[in-house]
């Protein structure tokens, strides 16, 4: 496994250098302890992973938590959890590179704040990446206090043949997937 820092690659292949086929993006959170007012409850956290994908930087498809499946069946939401609690991951993107409509040139994947709270209130936040056979490739510690209600985690993008994934980490300024596509422009 290996930890991404901001701007890191990693190119999308097995131990034997063959193209990897599905890959799975996990996103865990914790809300942190002393969010909320003096004398109040912490409110849960409500963090949505979403994709996005591109074509010539063009919006062509999104999954997320209210469209859990693009038209091409490549990227699959399987879920939504509305407080982070738990351990393991907490919302789990699928994504099938062989499914992949062909003019589709990156996917990016972001979380954003339903409730519109900044990700300064959320705790042990990360983002990694596992093969179809469970084995985690990549993470991305999403730690910081980052003070938008959004957060670009990466992009997975074709290279030739193949797909890269390129780590982001960088906050922006949405808190439902139909904001998006504007502030995800620049990431292109």
């Amino acid at each position: 496994m290996i930890e991404l820092t901001r701007g890191q690659e990693l190119a999308l292949t097995a131990q034997d250098g063959a193209p990897l086929t599905r890959v799975q993006l996990g996103v865990g959170w914790d809300k942190v302890p002393t969010a909320g007012f003096i004398g109040s409850g912490a409110p849960d956290i409500d963090l949505d992973a979403s994709a996005v994908q591109f074509a010539g930087g063009q919006l062509f498809d999104l999954a997320f938590y209210n469209n859990l499946r693009t038209r091409d069946g490549s990227v699959v939401h399987l879920g939504d959890n509305t407080t982070g609690r738990g351990e393991g991951d907490d919302e789990v993107l699928t994504v099938d590179l062989t499914k992949v409509y062909g003019k589709v040139d990156a996917i990016v994947l972001f979380v954003s704040s339903y409730q519109g709270h900044t990700l300064e209130w959320i705790a042990n936040a990360y983002c990694r990446l596992v093969d179809e056979n469970d084995v985690e490739l990549a993470r991305l510690r999403l730690t910081g206090g980052v003070p938008e209600t959004g957060l670009v985690l990466a992009k997975v993008f074709r290279d030739g043949d193949g797909w890269r994934l390129r780590a982001i980490g960088e906050g922006i300024a949405v808190k439902v997937p139909s904001e998006s596509v504007a502030a995800l422009r620049p990431y292109l």
